[in-house]
């Protein structure tokens, strides 16, 4: 008897092991069908988008920005929400329950950004839906003729998409949802650069002055022909009439304020702006401390050095000295983007003893382009679209050569080439087995935080060897913990921009011409400026507790490979990753 209770029993395990598998294929089946669903039409909805990801079934329009479509966009993020919430998350394997989280937080991100009203102010201080249009050049594949038609069709596009833009700015201006006046001084470089006489003269018109063999010779005039009809009918009218709206009305009736907090319902706007750039739920006066602890921290670094040189002055007159000294300046623009581009390919040599798993996607060094550079950052990396013919990029500034000094360069390298931006984005292009939604997916905090992570690995990888890039290197890390202090005080707590400036004039060796333009890119984008240094904190955490537990088991780039192998993710899913990853190791050990 007991033996037939006991064949009873393992039979009704083996029942309910088979119903509950099943479950948990139908949940990632419908999981999986949804991310599909979605997917598509967020390309079709966003031709741009689309063409960013290495998918051009779209690249002859450029997306619809009237008010109805952006209602309609939100109700279609509305109806995802209720049919995610449908499926039993808790019956998906890992994995998937980690792409769940990931695409929930996606639409209700989505949806909070409608309902604050943040398509009405689609600029911040160094870029815009103008400026991100004159990449297209760059962005766009030129393999045939029916590439280049595609391209035209979004040139006479051009008109309609500004109008449509100025109308939801126009909405913004009549609530005070705008960006403060101050910050746009000069901001009219970055569209005046595109209204030029001669439509030859246009970025625009840089794709017809070398044509690919596969463009038959007898149909080269026309295209040239029709691109410049294109740039002298829609491109630059486009550009002149956001120019007049800019001048003539946005920039007189932006607001005076400068927080985030003084826009309509703006404590709640800024909370979740925090919460959306560093994915924890901190309030701005955690951070503030968070921040002037290791503004602190850093400080003791920096002045350690500076006893370690002899120097006779003090903080300040260092500064000064770092700030004036002709030594620490390239002299050519030529020169700068040699020494960025020594300092790419001499880690490239020492990646291997940091990782396991490697980018096939390559990436060159460019200065950042004229029309971008007077009121851009010192650099950037620009990704390319996976399976295209282009590599990633590492932007230089070469504008006002006496405000980029070399004694910062290795960090800055680092952090937007490799092992940093380019190392990161390429790899987590490659996660065949992400769906598109998570391979395309830039979150913040892990990904700036990587980049501050990936400058102070440059210790490790024979970096830093004497003390001004040393000092160089703890100056960008203090700028990241200035950046705590300063946006939380911007956006939560009052402060002045003079008063923003001051203090990051005052505890890094940044250029001044620098320090004024990284002010006002934190007063036009509320919270971004937080993601570097609480993801990154974070990250050297999760190294320690593994170190910590695993010992002499430890490998460092079995660590970096865990930290990156599923893309870009909330820090809070990190922890989880990283726990398994240290489990997993204690086992195996």
């Amino acid at each position: 008897m007991r033996r037939l209770i006991v064949i009873g029993v393992v039979l009704l395990a083996g029942c309910g092991g088979g119903e509950v598998e099943k479950a948990a294929d139908g949940a990632r089946e419908q999981l999986h069908r949804l991310f599909a669903e979605e997917w598509e039409n967020r390309l079709r909805e966003d031709p741009l988008y689309a063409t960013s990801v290495g998918r051009h079934d779209y690249d002859d329009r450029l997306p619809a920005m009237g008010l109805a479509d952006l209602e309609r966009r939100d109700a279609y993020a509305a109806e995802l929400l209720q049919r995610l919430d449908a499926i039993d998350r808790e019956a998906l394997p890992v994995a998937d329950q980690v792409s769940y989280d990931v695409f929930r937080r996606q639409l209700v991100e989505r949806r909070e950004d409608f309902a604050f009203g943040a398509y009405q102010m689609p600029l911040t201080v160094d870029s815009g839906f103008h400026t991100g249009f004159a990449r297209l050049p760059a962005q766009m594949p030129f393999a045939g003729v029916a590439d280049y038609r595609r391209y035209l069709a979004r040139l006479s596009a051009w008109p309609r998409y500004v109008e449509e833009q100025i109308a939801l700015m126009e909405m913004g201006l009549e609530r005070g949802f705008t960006l403060p006046r101050v910050v746009l001084e000069g901001y009219e470089v970055t569209i005046s650069s595109h209204v030029v006489e001669d439509p030859r003269e246009s970025v625009f018109f840089v794709p017809f002055t070398r044509f690919p063999a596969t463009v038959p010779e007898d149909e080269r005039p026309p295209l040239v022909a029709a691109a410049e009809a294109a740039i002298r009918d829609a491109v630059v009218p486009g550009y002149r009439r956001f120019l007049d709206f800019m001048v003539g009305r946005y920039v007189p009736g932006a607001r005076r304020s400068l927080g985030a907090s003084e826009l309509p319902d703006g404590a709640a706007y800024y909370a979740q702006r925090i919460r959306h750039f560093t994915t924890l739920d901190k309030s701005a006066e955690e951070i503030h401390r968070l921040g002037l602890d290791e503004v602190e921290r850093i400080r003791g670094d920096m002045q350690a050095i500076i006893d370690g040189l002899g120097f006779a002055g003090d903080f300040a007159a260092f500064l000064d000295f770092l700030r004036r000294d002709p030594r620490f300046y390239a002299p050519t623009p030529e020169a700068l983007l040699k020494e960025a581009a020594y300092l790419a390919k001499k880690m490239d040599g020492r990646l291997p003893s940091l990782f396991g798993h490697l980018p096939r996607q390559p990436y060159g060094v460019e200065p950042v382009p004229d029309d971008l550079a007077p009121k851009y950052t010192g650099g950037r990396y620009v990704p390319a679209p996976p399976g295209s013919r282009q590599a990633g990029t590492y932007w230089v500034n070469t504008y006002a050569l006496d405000s980029r000094p070399l004694y910062v360069l290795p960090a800055l390298t680092l952090h937007e080439a490799v092992p940093g931006h380019h190392l990161q984005i390429a790899l987590a292009q490659e996660l065949e087995d992400l769906p598109p939604f998570r391979r395309h997916d830039y979150i913040s905090a892990f990904g700036e935080g990587w980049g501050l992570y990936a400058e102070r690995l440059g210790l490790e990888a024979g970096f830093y060897d004497d003390p001004y890039s040393d000092f160089g290197r703890l100056t960008y890390e203090m700028w990241r913990a200035c950046r705590l202090v300063v946006d939380t005080g911007l956006h939560a707590f009052g402060w002045s921009r003079r008063q923003a400036m001051d203090f990051l004039a005052q505890n890094t060796a940044l250029s001044l011409h620098e320090v004024r333009t990284e002010t006002d890119r934190y007063i036009s984008w509320p919270g971004q400026a937080l993601a570097y240094k609480i993801g990154e904190l974070e990250i050297r955490r999760l190294r320690r507790r593994a170190e910590e537990e695993l010992g002499a088991r430890f490998d460092l780039r079995a660590f970096h490979d865990a930290v990156l192998a599923n893309g870009s993710v909330p820090l809070p899913v990190l922890e989880r990753q990283i726990e398994r990853f240290i489990a997993e190791h204690r086992a195996a050990g």
